[in-house]
């Protein structure tokens, strides 16, 4: 055996058994709780250690690390067309920035706890290339946009063009820790016209679909006024639910909606600390689960968060939907991580492989400290996990069975390096 993790409480995920005291064996990337006699190459002492299921960030712009606190409390339309597009200019063409800022984004979530993230930004073939580099699961795409749309041609725009070049290098064919997915960035940022020749392209690779929806009023009311219909409705109609799709947002999803992601199978990623910074509003989470409406958690980009913590996002997805509803029993524990864990692992077409501890399913596993003054006083694990962890509680991170991240060191990322060019990077975004 390669690892093996004694005495510890371990947070499954799964329903029938969801904490229990085990030992817990790793074998060739995949769990094993066939431990008795066995030997390994490693033994982990786990007294006053959790174990739990790695955490899915099902919406982020990783490369946004190189933005982070550059423009604040605005508006969304304000921060992202008078501030961020602007800035993001003198970054598109270089590349290079944009794979340190997904190195720094990968090294942030992985020492709080995330192993598998949804990227929406640019030079996805440079995202793909760092993100196989370092070890983590990724589904990655770039947003089509265009505010040009009759003089825009889909098979030579920049979005199709790093789409393809991922395809071609093979990284969605290796191993399948990474996924490469077309994307729409949103009804507000393209036409019909463009819809159809980006779903031309998702069927013809059988790829999935990752789109802004109902982010704010703005949006969701222009939609209406433009189309006559909401943001899903329109998408709905124009075939871009006819494929396995993450909706990030949501805020303003009606009831129509959500039968709608219901039917058409859609996943929603929440993103509650972005909703709040931009004051977007508050998505109906707690509506869409009682639907049966697959909810994953999101950061977004740090550039409106500030942070990769999923540990902070989901604390505050729980709370912010019992305030809404009145009810403290909204969304309790269990079902908050049931979004950072098994609901990101379905989001991201990984289901009965990834998102819990259980036999035979790969070992994506993180393991946090409970020795310590937030976490000493445990009655609960679940309830601890929910309400008073941070992302400085992981001590380990591991993926298929490899471990990238533990007390503090990347095993797979050169830290210095990557700090390095990051700040010279700030040093191009300010000239």
């Amino acid at each position: 055996m390669d690892i093996l993790f004694k005495n510890a409480t371990i947070v499954t995920m799964d329903k029938k058994s969801p904490i229990i005291i085990s030992d817990l064996g790793v074998e060739n990337g995949k769990i094993t709780f066939a431990t008795k006699g066995v030997t390994a190459q490693r033994e982990i002492d786990c007294t006053h250690k959790v174990l739990m299921p790695g955490l899915y960030n099902c919406h982020t712009h990783a490369a946004m690390t190189l933005f982070r606190g550059f423009a604040n409390d605005l508006s969304l339309e304000d921060w992202l067309f008078k501030n961020l597009i602007p800035a993001e200019g003198k970054v598109q063409d270089k590349p290079q920035l944009i794979r340190t800022g997904t190195l720094l984004a990968m090294a942030e979530m992985l020492s709080s706890g995330t192993i598998a993230f949804s990227d929406m930004y640019c030079h996805m073939d440079y995202v793909a290339q760092a993100t196989d580099e370092v070890g983590m699961l990724a589904n990655i795409c770039n947003g089509v946009m265009t505010f040009d749309p009759d003089g825009f041609d889909f098979y030579k725009c920049n979005e199709y063009m790093q789409t393809a070049r991922a395809l071609e290098a093979g990284y969605d064919k290796k191993d399948g820790r990474i996924k490469i997915e077309a994307a729409i960035h949103g009804v507000y940022t393209s036409t019909p016209s463009v819809w159809a020749k980006a779903m031309e392209f998702t069927h013809k690779h059988n790829l999935r679909m990752h789109v802004h929806l109902s982010e704010t009023k703005t949006e969701h009311d222009n939609c209406m006024k433009i189309y006559g219909k909401t943001p899903a409705r329109t998408f709905l109609e124009h075939g871009v639910f006819d494929v396995p799709t993450t909706a990030a947002h949501g805020v303003w999803a009606t009831e129509d909606d959500m039968e709608i992601f219901l039917e058409k199978g859609v996943t929603i990623s929440h993103n509650p600390l972005s909703n709040l910074k931009l004051a977007s509003g508050l998505a109906p989470v707690a509506k869409m689960l009682a639907k049966g409406v697959n909810v994953a958690l999101g950061t977004d980009g740090v550039a409106s968060n500030n942070s990769h913590d999923l540990f902070e996002e989901l604390k505050m997805a729980s709370l912010l939907q019992k305030y809404a509803t009145g009810d403290p029993t909204t969304l309790p524990a269990f079902e908050t991580l049931k979004m950072a864990t098994t609901n990101g692992a379905k989001a991201q077409g990984r289901e009965g492989e990834s998102g819990q501890l259980v036999e035979g399913y790969d070992a994506d596993i993180i393991m946090l400290n409970f020795n310590n003054p937030r976490q000493t006083m445990c009655y609960d694990p679940i309830l601890n996990l929910a309400y008073s962890t941070s992302g400085r509680d992981v001590e380990m991170t591991m993926v298929r069975g490899k471990i990238l991240y533990e007390n503090g060191e990347f095993t797979t990322i050169d830290i210095e390096k990557v700090l390095h060019d990051t700040r010279a990077a700030k040093n191009i975004i300010n000239q």
